[in-house]
């Protein structure tokens, strides 16, 4: 309560200046609390992975041999590497067999996704390509260790002709040819003279290997 005091000016009492205090108390008690509580729900949204940051290579498909990575956020027991059998399936925990081979990455994802509903809510599945070895060269002819082998980044007629240990006796270095089939089917020959590649001469022909090529050393 208040009272009118000398001269006309208003007092207050004991309990009203009391109350001022309290109400000003927690008038600043509520922003403070929400201050405090939003950085909070950023870090917990920033640590969640973001559809947009992930990177896949779209044109990418998924072929027997290749090891994937696949990792369901916050679920351990899922995650982990698996390779690509020689049937083009995988096998995860809670999902059991699916098929990855013909897929790109994205599309295993929703997939896995999908099969996961039924046990985790919004499970936040990635699929990452972590060794190809579905994309092969194959050497054949005069050359020590003739085969299949994995292209391995951007590997050149030269690097898988070091890979193979170099030419027998009597290879004929210069007539080395590399097949090709294109779009349409149709099989291209790509002449590679060994000799002169190595000299500097035309090192157009030291072209990037394509998956199926084959390097015949006659």
């Amino acid at each position: 309560m208040s009272q009118l005091g000398r001269g006309g000016m208003l007092s207050f009492t004991t309990a009203s200046v009391v109350a001022i205090g309290v109400v000003t108390v927690f008038g600043l008690s509520i922003p403070y609390a929400s201050a405090q509580t939003a950085p909070v729900n950023s870090a917990a949204q920033a640590a969640r992975p973001a559809e947009a940051a992930r990177g896949h290579d779209s044109a990418y498909v998924i072929g027997s041999g290749d090891l994937l990575a696949v990792n369901v956020w916050k679920e351990p027991d899922v995650t982990r590497s698996v390779p690509v059998r020689p049937d083009g399936r995988i096998s995860l925990p809670l999902v059991g067999e699916i098929q990855a081979s013909g897929k790109t990455p994205l599309q295993l994802e929703h997939e896995i996704a999908e099969r996961l509903k039924a046990y985790i809510t919004d499970a936040d599945v990635t699929v990452i390509v972590e060794q190809i070895n579905s994309e092969k060269v194959n050497v054949l002819g005069r050359v020590q260790k003739p085969g299949s082998y994995p292209i391995v980044g951007g590997m050149t007629v030269l690097d898988v002709l070091a890979t193979v240990g170099g030419f027998q006796e009597f290879a004929k270095q210069k007539d080395i040819y590399i097949l090709r089939v294109a779009a349409d089917g149709a099989q291209n020959r790509i002449p590679f003279n060994y000799k002169d590649v190595i000299k500097g001469k035309h090192p157009e022909q030291n072209i990037r290997l394509q998956s199926h090529d084959t390097v015949v050393v006659p």
